[in-house]
């Protein structure tokens, strides 16, 4: 169960990605290049262009929620590298 929900998360950060991406180069195709790239300039975007970017952000956020409880589920995730 947990593997499918981090597939699933996986998912949803690639779309949300995707979703960015396709902001930034409506923008302009540097913001474009930028966000493909250099993938800091892709946070700078989204804060700068919240209403446009902000459902692909928020797809983003929650396919890393969904791998992170995927990995506390199937047991591949560990509160301390030391434990």
């Amino acid at each position: 169960m947990g593997g499918i929900l981090m597939l699933a998360g996986l998912g949803l950060m690639l779309l949300g990605f995707i979703l960015i991406l396709v902001s930034a180069f409506k923008e302009s195709i540097l913001w474009g290049l930028g966000c493909l790239f250099i993938h800091i300039v892709a946070l700078v975007f989204v804060l700068t262009h919240w209403e446009e970017s902000k459902s692909g952000f928020l797809l983003y956020v929650g396919g890393i929620g969904a791998v992170v409880l995927g990995a506390m589920m199937g047991g591949n995730f560990k509160a301390s590298p030391f434990l």
